[in-house]
């Protein structure tokens, strides 16, 4: 028997996110999911190595890998428009819910205990809360990388995302900020590839 999954998953690469906002480069879902998942990778590293809390950076990315998952049905909805008031949010979320549903449909029966976690994951744990906190950095970047590029429609995005991030309260998402953050506004030549290695 032959399997879509896989298939399926490539083409994320097909939809496009900020479609509301005027882009100086169009990302799209899946280079956004890559981001995430490097990013979510780095806050379960800070948390176990820097804040000494356990968990597994690679069940972390996994989980950011495919948290868009179900963006191939549903489309990448609108910020504004997903959270405008519970009713839609409930209503979306019921939408994900079918969306993985019908993805875990495409594996093999046998794999399928092992993606449903990561097409249908459960809210309040702390790989959830570190992937939405990395899907959050990944916008900011996204915002500061459009106003670096002189596009000034991402201003407010920014302001308000810096402020989701705040709120958010995470040791590891304000040691990422703080360290990793800056090296976002620098040009390529004011990148330093030769930091020393403290090992």
């Amino acid at each position: 028997m032959r399997y879509s999954f896989f298939a399926l998953i490539s083409r994320l690469k097909y939809i496009s996110r900020w479609a509301l906002m005027r882009n100086s480069k169009v990302e799209n879902v899946q280079e956004h999911s890559h981001m995430v998942a490097v990013i979510a990778h780095a806050l379960a590293v800070i948390a176990r190595d820097i804040f000494g809390r356990d968990i597994d950076p690679g069940a972390v990315a996994a989980a950011a890998l495919y948290h868009d998952a179900s963006e191939l049905i549903t489309g990448d909805m609108p910020t504004p428009v997903k959270y405008h008031n519970p009713e839609i949010m409930s209503a979306y979320k019921k939408v994900e819910a079918f969306a993985g549903e019908k993805l875990l449909a495409a594996l093999p029966v046998e794999m399928r205990r092992a993606f449903d976690p990561l097409l249908t994951p459960g809210d309040g744990d702390e790989v959830t809360a570190l992937v939405k906190a990395a899907d959050k950095l990944a916008a900011y970047i996204k915002c500061l990388e459009e106003q670096k590029a002189g596009n000034s429609e991402f201003q407010t995005a920014a302001v308000e995302t810096k402020r989701k991030l705040d709120a958010l309260d995470l040791s590891e998402v304000g040691y990422f900020i703080d360290n990793f953050i800056p090296a976002f506004g620098l040009t390529l030549d004011e990148l330093d590839f030769k930091a020393p290695r403290d090992i």
